[in-house]
């Protein structure tokens, strides 16, 4: 069974460290092989939301799960390109 969590509808800089705590403490609560991240309710964004979900890949490697994002806004997905950063959001993270 997967943990899937939900990002809330603005997450830039102010809420960024309360957002990545709730974020990782749902992931780890579970024994889910596979995390996954909600962004469809993502409206408001800057780049800490890159670092948020970035952080939360991070963890799932380390914690050997497997990450995917689903429903990234087209505008942070942009923002991840430009970045370079793309290719560890779009792709299943795995620790495995």
């Amino acid at each position: 069974m997967d943990v899937v969590l939900a990002l809330p509808a603005e997450l830039t800089h102010r809420q960024a460290s309360s957002v990545l705590g709730l974020l990782l403490q749902g992931l780890r609560a579970g024994q889910a092989s596979h995390w996954v991240i909600d962004a469809g309710a993502l409206r408001v964004f800057d780049s800490s939301a890159l670092a948020v979900l970035l952080e939360c890949r991070r963890d799932a490697v380390a914690h050997q799960k497997t990450l995917s994002i689903q429903d990234l806004p087209p505008a942070l997905a942009g923002m991840a390109a430009l970045y370079g950063v793309d290719s560890l959001l779009t792709a299943h993270a795995s620790g495995v």
